[in-house]
């Protein structure tokens, strides 16, 4: 069992930066491939990020260059830091853990919006 909660959204001016906070608990963290998901209003959840607790990194391509994913085994926690922010990045963004390949944890989601 892994439960995940999410920190650092909020608002920022386009061309800003935020970071968010996923600290997770259960012995499965450093087991799990990590990531962050978001999700607008009338679309679908979509992958922005994960790292596998092997350090393996995948990124949309919308945020290539300009998110950084990174996660710390010591304090079970997953970072986004998120640079040149876009209106467009506007989203529910949602800390997400895979245990076993099989099993899927979600975060609360934490609020980001990107004013023009």
């Amino acid at each position: 069992q892994v439960q995940l909660v999410e920190s650092g959204g909020g608002l920022v001016q386009a061309g800003g930066s935020l970071r968010l906070s996923c600290v997770a608990s259960g012995r499965s963290f450093t087991l799990s491939v990590m990531g962050w998901y978001r999700q607008a209003p009338g679309n679908e959840r979509e992958l922005v990020a994960r790292i596998t607790n092997g350090g393996i990194i995948t990124y949309a391509d919308s945020v290539k260059g300009r998110f950084t994913i990174s996660r710390d085994n010591t304090k079970n926690m997953v970072y986004l830091q998120m640079n040149s922010l876009k209106v467009g990045d506007t989203a529910v963004y949602y800390c997400h853990a895979l245990v076993g390949g099989v099993l899927n944890y979600w975060g609360q989601g934490t609020q980001v919006t990107v004013s023009s």
